[in-house]
């Protein structure tokens, strides 16, 4: 003899059976209206090495800083330092976008230069100067090249306290006796 209590439980895991397979069709119906999958837009690997002008060695620890522009407006920045072979890597800037990047490094003339990022691999080389002589009103900055000031341009050179110029006279200032 069959139990009735099977019956009905056999019954009962029949229509759970039909009910659950409705609900995973209506869960199906609801995926066709979630919005549409969009690929990451391809990044670029840049490396950057910084490295001192006057003899090619790398640089540690220098900054290499990224700031994504669109249009004129800054988008945010990106930081990195360089390794102990002064260089950094980044691989999350987008194809086709424009990048300002600056490099600073303590003791250094900060480095800056804006440029499109249009390959998928960019390896860049940043030679850090020294800083240079400050510029002086005081000087004569039309001068000829001179041995001593090659270059005609007083304001790279090595001041010489010496050899400055006094400032210029006023002509219309009451001349004393």
């Amino acid at each position: 003899m069959h139990c009735p209590a099977r019956r009905i439980g056999a019954s009962l895991v029949s229509i759970a059976f039909i009910f659950g397979s409705l609900a995973l069709y209506a869960q199906d119906d609801k995926t066709q209206h979630l919005r549409k999958y969009k690929p990451p837009v391809p990044a670029a690997r840049i490396e950057v090495t910084v490295v001192r002008d006057f003899n090619g060695k790398p640089i540690e620890d220098a900054h290499v800083i990224f700031h994504p522009i669109e249009g004129d407006k800054d988008k945010g920045y990106l930081e990195l330092k360089t390794n102990e072979d002064g260089k950094a890597v980044i691989d999350v800037l987008p194809i086709g976008d424009t990048v300002r990047m600056q490099v600073i490094v303590n003791g250094y003339q900060t480095y800056g230069e804006d440029y499109k990022v249009d390959k998928a691999e960019i390896s860049r080389e940043v030679r850090m100067k020294r800083p240079g002589a400050q510029y002086s009103i005081y000087k004569d900055h039309s001068a000829a090249p001179t041995p001593d000031n090659k270059s005609g341009n007083s304001g790279s050179g090595n001041a010489d306290p010496d050899k400055s110029a006094a400032p210029p006279q006023n002509s219309s200032a009451p001349k004393s006796n």
